[in-house]
């Protein structure tokens, strides 16, 4: 599994992104995804993950603001992060973890891009 994010960027308040993640690995159809951020003294958490069935969730805090989706024919996990706010300010993780479903509240078991810088003011 080879994630590369990019999207990220300065925005202000109320303004949108679209992060990408493109996976290079050979397992992209078995494979569950999401997107994870770290604000600075903070720790990771997790922002929504895709299953391979498609079924999303969502982190309370970005819940209708934020929608994941992915696109198997381009081996694509993307974010579309709108209504953004200062709180949003974090560096993005794009993951991927070799199961049918992924756990949002755990960081074990993923395979981890380098993150894209998303700031919001």
């Amino acid at each position: 599994v080879q994630l590369v994010e990019s999207g990220g960027g300065s925005v202000q308040t109320g303004g949108t992104l679209r992060l990408s993640c493109a996976d290079s690995g050979k397992r992209y159809r078995s494979s569950c995804m999401g997107w994870f951020r770290q604000a600075p003294g903070k720790e990771r958490e997790g922002v929504a993950t895709i299953d391979v069935d498609g079924s999303t969730t969502y982190a309370d805090s970005v819940k209708g603001r934020f929608t994941i989706s992915k696109d198997n024919a381009k081996t694509t996990l993307y974010l579309q992060m709108n209504s953004l706010k200062p709180e949003d300010t974090a560096m993005y993780y794009c993951a991927a973890a070799l199961a049918l479903r992924c756990r949002i509240a755990t960081l074990d078991g993923y395979y981890w891009g380098q993150g894209t810088q998303v700031t919001v003011s």
